[in-house]
């Protein structure tokens, strides 16, 4: 009885894990998100607001209850597990945040209003290429981090090199370290830096061109792009650990199927050799 019992509760969730798992309830899913990102795009016009205010409201409690609902879902099937997941953690936070009360005794936390925004980012989770880049900037940040340090370095050369260059004709940009460094990431950015800085600086210091020309070779076109080659590299290597994943989920998932079909076939020859059993004990009374 207890192992019955206990099929039934793994019948019932593998039932409902297919559901949640299933790609028609992540599109509706994704599409319940869309529409509150919408929604809450539309509740910034005082003008709707005050047209159509209570139909916003209750169309975005409906989003928030389907969330709810979803969430809930995801805690029956995996449990603890559920947790394990960082997008999980994410999706549950967003979710909870929204089910904070804003009105009447709870005016106090009117400030997860703001945070209600948030619920923009779960795109991010339903969308697998979206979270592959996401991952990949994460994942990133250390090899990023040492790139900057060295992007800090150029930058604080070039600018001691143009304080002492640049000062005493152009004090607004280059008359002190900070403001040098902060002229040189306006040139980095590659905005307005011709005509805006290095062509009137070129017209009082003829070399400066190669100042300028080399700086952003270094830092633009050099540096930069080891930072995107590292986020380009994590990327390949999540989407290949991802590949690697789904395939063993898939064996898995066979494994599991078959796992079940054996748990039936004993039942079934349980009942057999009941009825057999049976049938000699009536064959031993006659």
């Amino acid at each position: 009885m207890f192992f019955r019992n206990e099929f039934q509760i793994k019948k019932s969730k593998a039932r409902v894990r297919k559901f949640v798992e299933s790609k028609k309830f992540q599109n509706f899913i994704l599409a319940v998100i869309i529409l509150n990102s919408i929604l809450l795009g539309i509740m910034t016009y005082p003008k709707i607001m005050a047209a159509a205010g209570p139909l916003l409201h209750i169309m975005c409690n409906i989003c928030v209850g389907i969330f709810t609902v979803e969430i809930a879902l995801k805690l029956y099937v995996y449990g603890k597990n559920f947790f394990k997941s960082g997008w999980n953690n994410f999706d549950f936070i967003i979710v909870a945040i929204s089910l904070v009360p804003t009105g009447g005794a709870f005016s106090s936390f009117r400030v997860f209003r703001i945070l209600r925004a948030l619920r923009a980012l779960r795109l991010i989770t339903q969308l697998e290429r979206l979270r592959v880049i996401v991952q990949a900037i994460i994942d990133s940040i250390p090899n990023v981090g040492w790139a900057s340090v060295l992007l800090l370095v150029i930058f604080y050369i070039f600018s001691i090199m143009g304080t002492t260059l640049f000062a005493a004709d152009f004090p607004d940009w280059f008359g002190s370290i900070g403001k040098s460094m902060y002229t040189l990431f306006q040139v980095m950015t590659l905005e307005s830096w011709s005509m805006g800085i290095a062509r009137p600086v070129i017209s009082i210091h003829p070399f400066a061109w190669m100042y300028f020309i080399s700086f952003i070779l270094i830092s633009s076109f050099i540096v930069m792009n080891v930072i995107v080659g590292v986020v380009v590299n994590a990327i390949s290597e999540i989407s290949a650990d991802i590949k690697k994943q789904k395939e063993t989920n898939k064996l898995i998932a066979n494994k599991t199927d078959l796992r079940q079909e054996l748990f039936r076939l004993k039942e079934q020859i349980a009942l057999v050799e009941n009825l057999i059993e049976i049938d000699e004990e009536k064959i031993k009374r006659n």
